[in-house]
């Protein structure tokens, strides 16, 4: 059975980090694209980050609004993609969601991925 199993959300004050885990169990991670989803209360869904497969040079793409302060990484012996993330802002606030797919071209809607954690809830707030 396909499963992927975020953890790691939780209240951090502005400023600090967390790092989201995102474990697969049921297919090998290392053969598709997964990406990290974000949605706020009142917002629509959207994509934060995208690690390609090693078809694709495990290539990372990230959303002009968590450059530089988020980081994708996968270890593939643990089937488990991370995201690590600094100086969080309150606007960082929402459910994170991690999800498998064929590649990352155009991942910023999800709308090609289809295997989806239950997401994990990040808020930043002092």
């Amino acid at each position: 059975q396909v499963q992927l199993v975020e953890s790691g959300g939780g209240l951090v004050q502005p400023g600090g980090s967390l790092r989201l885990s995102c474990a697969a169990s049921g297919f090998t991670l290392d053969y598709y694209a997964i990406g990290w989803f974000r949605q706020a209360p009142g917002k629509e869904r959207e994509g934060v980050s995208c690690s390609s497969s090693s078809d694709f040079n495990s290539n990372t793409y990230y959303a002009d609004s968590v450059k530089g302060r988020f980081t994708i990484s996968r270890d593939n012996a643990k089937n488990t993609v991370y995201l690590q993330m600094n100086s969080l802002k309150p606007d960082d606030t929402a459910v994170y969601y991690c999800a498998s797919g064929e590649s990352c071209t155009n991942y910023g809607s999800g709308d090609l991925f289809h295997h989806w954690g239950q997401g994990t809830e990040v808020t930043v707030s002092s």
